[in-house]
């Protein structure tokens, strides 16, 4: 057997010649622990160690001696496999001879720059200055960081997890004109960002009451996705739609979605918008959303900018709708502040591309001032006999994402090991104001400075922005600030929401810093508490004994009204974190420092590669939860380095998840049942329940079936996938066979007397955790990984090390072959075997496990082998939509494939299985919102 280790792909060019017009075909695959590249990821392209989302650009690193190959342009194309499936082809050419002819005599070649340019103030400046693609743009940047905005290296300047892998999203939602839907005079600007097979979604919406509901709409016009709108005093949406089905991320990346508000209080009303990629997402740092003055108009749209790196030039782009009537309409567009015009473009405007993309140059001091406080105004107006009018005021960018920032001394511009750290979050107000909270704990002496800063241009140079010591509050080993600071320059907010800037903190013995961090976007989780609330502090100090460690961190912790524990965990200052096995516990303890006596309250919450972990704990127990009440509780994250923790920190969630009147201690099961019991109705409704052996399963629910116990079957969306479980390897002297159980178990009966307590607690440690089925294993237990939504890889093996708790996976070594052509009796099967000539037909009772062509079981019926049919379902009766099949025992269904219609209305027509076209006919609301 081979291990699978992690190994990296580099790419070298042996020769480089620049007027050889290159085209290469590069499907570069990087290999990666099972764990990690057996996980459902969303379609890229992986290229030097980086993750890449599909239709992404950038130019490749070959490393030492080459470096950066600025002539060099690779693409991340979308393709797709025979069963549809879609997945990133890198291909890259050279784009030399793209370069434009100049006019000047002695044109010049920029540090990072493939093509020549005229210098500064040359008639000829204007044919090479890039105006505005997309914001697929060059710009010349200070500290030799000369990268595209679309180019995500960009962000790497101090360090950036290879592990980001999202695609940005937007849609402009306006009212709809349809006659049978009442109008509405609002307009929204709603971004999305995916992440996985999740999708976080911030909206702003203006002249309009907060909707009740934000629905999802799938190409066929059906409803995907319904979230209901909290009630809040704040403008801005913020929700998750969790676990996207394969079919509406494909959706998603074609831009086949539609999304929609409704008003649900007094008069209903609705807008709506397609969500579409764009890459000036990726650039945006500022914002504005247009609306009319008119009544139920239909017309809106937004607007996205950003501020070139070294010059004061603001770039934009507007989405509009309802705005242009006709082919070909001429637009003006203005800058203006107070109602006085202080730039205006003119340009013609197609109704098929109604995107407008320009440059605003060489921005004055006064206008920056403006732009800074949320005071300039973007004017459209089309010129004609029916003039149409949008405006809206520009503001740094809205989300629902976190600016915050770990501060390690690992990360300081000397590097150092103290054990300290420090936390912040921001929150940037539309009048330029930033608020912020910082705390700082663990330091060793007194900290005499708070500053946010830029990178420095030499390392023994800092650059200062801004100074907030004089907030600071003092307490032992660290201290506290909180303010506000009113005067950001719009460069600085820039920089700000670009990721480029950083909070140190310096102390007595470390006057340049001894602890600094930059200042990131965290993605919205659907956690509130991340804009009001500080996260809990996690420091090496704080480990019992205390560690001195340059690695730093925080976590937010939240007790829902079901009592499930959600967590987000921060760590930085580890190094290259991407090669860094981390693990997290949640601890309860009466005091700090007696985590050893209190192991059984002791839950691992998850174990991460990178910088960041989130999740949901639903069966923590009562002692634990009460831990947390108290505020005796803590998170440890632990390493291979310092697996007796590297930081950790107290955490402290008041809840009320007490059950019973008197107080008594509920036991775990009785728990379980309270929290996890789903209403079988509300089973039957899921569109992603299994129905297998007369019962609905929920999506990812993993059962024993009753046919054979000595199997496992999990539900995979509508999908049952049954695989054999295999038995651990024991390490008892006397062993036993429950009639229910599977597998043998410890006959514990038989254990000598005389073995103490605490040697056997070291001979049998903790065990190891698994990242695919995320649970953790036995010591010397041998499993095929789970891995969903793939179910078990019986081409592996892992096996759990107990002394040091690693978790090793093998490749199945195949047995020689004498055949000359061998079959994959089963898809799932690892190795292939010689062809039987006669295989005799399995007993009933051998169905699900026989080899060979196996039938199916669908509810009381079996089929053949490549058998079809539409199956039937209790109180529906034959559903002819939906076509099954037997594929070599296991049972997969589709449902019948739709073709696209253009029009607008659409509906469906009983005993068919597609949508049509309605022509003039009327759908009611009701059928449209799936309602």
């Amino acid at each position: 057997s081979v291990p699978l280790t992690c190994s990296w792909v580099s790419l070298t060019f042996l020769t480089m010649i620049p007027s050889l017009s290159l085209s290469l075909s590069l499907s570069l695959s990087l290999a990666l622990p099972l764990s990690l590249s057996l996980s459902l990821s969303p379609p890229g392209c992986s290229f030097g160690g980086r993750f890449y989302s599909l239709e992404d650009t950038w130019h490749p690193d070959l490393g030492d001696p080459f470096g950066v190959m600025h002539c060099v342009m690779c693409h991340c194309e979308p393709q797709r496999s025979r069963r549809g499936k879609v997945f990133g082809k890198v291909s890259c050419k050279n784009i030399k001879q793209d370069c434009p002819e100049l006019d000047c005599e002695e044109p010049v070649l920029l540090p990072g720059h493939c093509c020549k340019s005229c210098p500064k103030g040359d008639s000829g400046r204007k044919s090479t200055e890039s105006l505005f693609d997309g914001f697929e743009f060059f710009q010349e940047k200070e500290d030799d960081l000369h990268k595209s905005y679309n180019d995500r290296s960009y962000l790497s300047s101090e360090q950036m997890s290879t592990g980001d892998s999202k695609t940005d999203f937007v849609a402009l939602l306006t009212g709809v004109t349809e006659l049978w839907l009442p109008s509405s005079s609002g307009v929204a600007r709603a971004r999305f960002t995916l992440t996985k097979t999740n999708l976080a979604f911030s909206i702003t919406y203006q002249r309009m009451s907060m909707p009740g509901i934000i629905l999802f709409q799938d190409s066929d016009g059906n409803t995907a996705f319904e979230f209901r709108v909290p009630r809040m005093e704040s403008d801005m949406i913020c929700g998750v739609w969790r676990n996207l089905p394969k079919s509406h991320m494909r959706q998603l990346q074609e831009e086949q979605l539609r999304v929609s508000m409704v008003m649900t209080d007094g008069r209903r009303e609705e807008i709506q918008g397609k969500i579409i990629k764009h890459r000036a997402l990726f650039a945006e740092t500022f914002s504005a959303t247009l609306t009319s003055e008119e009544e139920n108009s239909g017309m809106g749209g937004i607007a996205m900018l950003t501020l070139s790196d070294t010059e004061n030039n603001l770039h934009f782009i507007l989405l509009m709708q309802g705005v242009i009537p006709s082919p070909l309409v001429p637009i003006r567009v203005k800058l203006q502040y107070r109602q006085h015009s202080l730039r205006e473009i003119h340009a013609n405007v197609t109704a098929h591309d109604p995107d407008f993309a320009e440059v605003l140059t060489d921005l004055n001091s006064r206008e920056l001032f403006w732009l800074s406080r949320g005071q300039l105004q973007i004017v459209v107006e089309t010129e004609g006999h029916d003039p149409r009018r949008i405006s809206g005021f520009i503001t740094g960018r809205k989300s629902c994402d976190t600016l915050q920032s770990v501060m390690s001394s690992g990360d300081a511009l000397t590097p150092l090991k103290t054990g300290a750290v420090g936390s912040a979050i921001f929150s940037l107000r539309d009048n330029g104001t930033l608020d912020y909270q910082v705390q700082v704990a663990g330091v060793s002496s007194d900290v005499v400075g708070v500053t946010i800063e830029m990178k420095p241009r030499q390392r023994s140079k800092r650059s200062v922005l801004y100074d907030v010591t004089a907030d600071f509050v003092a307490a032992p080993a660290g201290g506290r600030v909180v303010g506000s600071y009113g005067r950001m320059e719009a460069r600085h907010i820039h920089m700000l929401l670009q990721n480029e800037l950083f909070i140190n903190v310096a102390t007595a013995e470390h006057t340049e810093g001894e602890l600094r961090g930059q200042i990131r976007t965290l993605l919205y989780s659907g956690l509130d508490s991340h804009t009001h609330e500080l996260p809990f502090p996690l420091a090496g100090q704080f480990v019992s004994p205390p560690v001195r460690t340059s690695a730093g961190g925080h976590a937010w912790v939240s007790v829902d009204e079901r009592c499930h524990l959600h967590y987000e965990i921060t760590v930085t200052g580890l190094g290259k974190s991407h090669e860094v096995t981390v693990n997290a516990h949640l601890h309860g303890l009466a005091e700090i420092g007696e985590m050893e006596s209190n192991t059984n309250h002791k839950r691992l919450l998850t174990g991460f590669y990178g910088e960041q972990a989130q999740g949901v704990l639903k069966d923590l127990s009562v002692e634990l939860l009460r831990h947390l009440d108290k505020g005796t509780a803590f998170i440890q994250v632990s390493t291979k380095m310092n697996p007796r923790g590297e930081i950790r920190g107290r955490i402290h969630v008041p809840n009320s998840c007490e059950f019973g009147s008197r107080g008594e201690v509920v036991e775990e099961a009785e728990f379980d049942d309270l929290v996890f019991v789903r209403d079988p109705e509300e089973l039957r409704k899921d569109p992603h329940t299994c129905f297998f052996e007369g019962e609905h399963h929920a999506h990812g629910s993993r059962w024993t079936p009753h046919y054979n116990s000595c199997f496992s079957c999990i539900c995979q969306k509508k999908t049952v996938i049954c695989d054999p479980v295999i038995c651990p390897a024991l390490t008892c002297p006397h062993t036993y066979q429950p009639e229910d159980k599977c597998c043998p178990v410890c006959d514990e009966r038989k254990v000598p007397k005389e073995i103490p307590a605490a040697e056997k607690v070291e001979e049998h440690p903790e065990g190891c955790y698994f990242e695919g089925d995320q649970k953790m294993h036995a010591p010397g237990t041998m499993w095929h990984p789970f891995v969903p939504p793939f179910g078990y890889i019986k081409c592996a093996v892992c096996t759990c090390k107990g002394s040091t708790g690693e978790v090793h996976c093998e490749k199945v070594t195949c047995p020689p072959l004498t055949c000359s052509r061998p079959v994959r009796r089963n898809p799932s099967d690892c190795c292939k075997e010689c062809p039987a000539e006669d295989t005799p037909l399995p007993e009933e009772g051998e169905l699900m496990q026989a080899d060979g062509a196996r039938h199916c079981k669908f509810g009381k019926n079996y089929y053949q082998n490549s058998e079809n049919w539409h199956p039937r379902v209790p109180l529906v009766g034959e559903m002819k939509c939906i076509t099954c099949w037997c594929d070599h025992g296991v049972t997969k269904c589709q449902r019948k494939q739709c073709p696209l219609l253009s029009c607008s209305n659409i509906t469906r027509r009983e005993g068919k299985c597609c949508p049509e076209c309605a022509g003039n006919a009327k759908v009611s609301v009701k059928n449209m919102l799936g309602l």
